[in-house]
């Protein structure tokens, strides 16, 4: 498995406006948009950092995933994204080498990228997500 880059680091959220404000006025950090990602039941926004980026997590229903991490852990660091080169390959060779995964076949994520995590279980507790962009 070929991996590119840290794509972003994922941040949980309650709200979006503050932690916004917070990175582009005081640290001068650039928005890089928003979409909502109805699979995931969230609500993204990008702030650029360099070659990676800061996703902020916010969820649009209260069974969502983060939903469900807010709830039980609060605001903070939910998860590392990974940008692979062929995420299907990298799914297959996590498979064959028996690593627990969440998903096992790419799913939709923001920006149009295919997305799949490993589960925390087996990266020692950090949710580890695989993502590749579209060309």
């Amino acid at each position: 498995m070929k991996i590119k880059r840290i794509a972003h680091l994922g941040i949980a959220v309650k709200d979006l406006e503050a932690p916004k404000k917070f990175y582009s006025e005081t640290l001068g950090l650039k928005l890089k948009g928003e979409e909502v990602v109805a699979a995931q039941k969230v609500k993204v926004s990008f702030i650029q950092v360099g070659e990676s980026n800061l996703e902020l997590l916010l969820p649009t229903q209260d069974d969502s995933a983060v939903a469900k991490f807010l709830e039980s852990k609060g605001e903070g660091f939910h998860h590392l994204a990974l940008e692979v080169e062929d995420i299907k390959a990298a799914v297959a060779e996590l498979k064959a080498a028996g690593v627990r995964l969440i998903d096992e076949t790419p799913r939709e994520g923001a920006h149009g990228a295919l997305v799949a995590f490993i589960h925390p279980k087996a990266t020692f507790g950090l949710l580890v997500e695989l993502c590749q962009y579209p060309h």
